[in-house]
This record gives C-alpha cells, sequence and structure tokens, in this order.
C-alpha cells in the first residue's frame, strides 16, 4: 500500500518547491518562482501548472497519481469553491493528478508537526510525518475486511484518526449477510434502514481530511461506487489503496498510501 520514492510538489502563491520523499526523509530537489497571472483564472492556473509537470516529464521524472503528489496553500487556498474545484478538474484532465489545495487548518497542522519534529518551519516536514488527521476508510467490508482492517491499522499507527469505521468488530447476527453491521452500531429496524447507516458513513467524509478506498486486487464493489459520487460531489480527496479497476468514470483520485 505504501510507494516509497515519490515526488511532491507544493505550490504557494509565489514559487513551487520540489521534493523526493523516500524512507521517511525529504529531500529538496528544486525551488523557483512560478508567477501566476493576476487574474487567478483557473484556466491560467492550469495551464501553468501543465507547463510545469510537462517540464518534468522532459526532465525524466515519471508523472502519475501513484509517483507524484501535488500540494497548494496560499493564494490557491483564497479560490471560491466553485474556482477550486473547476481548478482541480483542468489539472486532473491535463496532466492525471489530483490536485490538493490544503485548506489553512489543515496547513497549520503541517507546520506545527514539521516544527515539533525537526524544527523545520516547511510544511511539508510535517506533512511525511503525518498526512492525515483525520480519515475514512472505505472498501467491501463482506469481500475485504482483513485488508481493511490492515489499512485502519497502519492509519492509526501513523497518528491518525479513523472517523468511521470506528471499530471492524462485526455484530455476529449479521456476519454473512449482504449488510454486515459492526459491534456500534444498532440492528437494523428493516430493509430501509442500510441506508442510515450508510448516511451516517459518508456523513464522515466531510470531517476527513482524505477517504481511503480499499480495493485489494484493484476491485472497487458497487456500494463503493456509489460512495464515490458523494465523495466527488463533496469536493473531497479520495486515495486507494491500488490502482482502481472497472470504474466507469475517471476522476480525480490518487493511488497508493503515505507521501
Amino acid at each position: 500500500m505504501a510507494t516509497e520514492g515519490r515526488v511532491l510538489i507544493h505550490f504557494d502563491s509565489e514559487r513551487v518547491s520540489l521534493y523526493r520523499s523516500q524512507g521517511g526523509e525529504l529531500e529538496l530537489l528544486k525551488r523557483e518562482r512560478l508567477a501566476f497571472d493576476d487574474s487567478r483564472a483557473h484556466e491560467a492556473l492550469a495551464d501553468r501548472l501543465h507547463e510545469f509537470s510537462a517540464g518534468l516529464v522532459e526532465a525524466g521524472e515519471v508523472v502519475d497519481n501513484k509517483t507524484t503528489r501535488l500540494y497548494a496553500t496560499g493564494a490557491f487556498q483564497q479560490l471560491p469553491q466553485p474556482e477550486a474545484d473547476a481548478l482541480v478538474n483542468s489539472v486532473y484532465v491535463d496532466t492525471g493528478l489530483y490536485f490538493n489545495i490544503v485548506g489553512p487548518e489543515l496547513e497549520q497542522f503541517y507546520l506545527e508537526t514539521g516544527m515539533s519534529a525537526c524544527g523545520s518551519d516547511d510544511m511539508m516536514e510535517g506533512l511525511i510525518r503525518r498526512e492525515f488527521r483525520h480519515a475514512v476508510v472505505c472498501g467491501s467490508f463482506q469481500q475485504s475486511l482483513r485488508y481493511i482492517e490492515d489499512t485502519i491499522t497502519h492509519l492509526r499507527e501513523s497518528g491518525t484518526e479513523v472517523l468511521s469505521p470506528r471499530s471492524t468488530r462485526i455484530k455476529p447476527e449479521t456476519a454473512g449477510t449482504d449488510f454486515i453491521l459492526f459491534d456500534y452500531q444498532d440492528l437494523l429496524k428493516n430493509d430501509r434502514d442500510t441506508w442510515r447507516h450508510k448516511y451516517v458513513h459518508m456523513g464522515a467524509f466531510k470531517q476527513a481530511d482524505a477517504v481511503v478506498v480499499c480495493n485489494p486486487g484493484g476491485h472497487v464493489g458497487k456500494g463503493t461506487i456509489f460512495e464515490l459520487g458523494f465523495m466527488s460531489a463533496i469536493s473531497k480527496r479520495v486515495i486507494f489503496t491500488e490502482e482502481p479497476l472497472g470504474v466507469s468514470v475517471s476522476f480525480p483520485c490518487e493511488v497508493g498510501l503515505e507521501a
């Protein structure tokens, strides 16, 4: 699930910083000024970001959503949500990459984490140590529970709070059924009550820094595909543990845990 040797790129209002992250260490490769048009129109921003990505390819770097991570702060945080969404979509169409606009609170968390860990005021030093404060884990609980449990354990060991599921201990009455429940969940009142549990689970997406989709072998189940629509609608960062297969509509996402 983890990939070492990733290229991490941080865009702020006036410059871009290029890093390589490997084995828990961060190496600054390049930093340059990257001035944007004063209009900050998403089309102009997307064009400049595309040019930069093309330069990476020319320099021999592999640029894809498994090996490359984009993060943005500064002026990008000020974009109205429709403009931010349009920028994310434009960057994805042009490069295949997810453009992760880091919110001010999460940026501050990274800064504090980096300062505490190594005395650095570089946001990226904090990010490689603990990328998520809160996460939600999705996947087929019927078919991939052990895989999901391993993913949750991995996240918790990094300090991430997993908002949902809070536990993976199955209620015995629901084992082997089409809709399993965990020990903290109420039993179903009727067939329609499955929606209540699904709605509560999806509600946790809003509080998460990212939704991690467990898809061993690339398979994405029908229930998860339904949830992906909701994640996209609320502009939530989505990370698959493996390259997704069988998803009819490609959308901005990342593959593989850990920066």
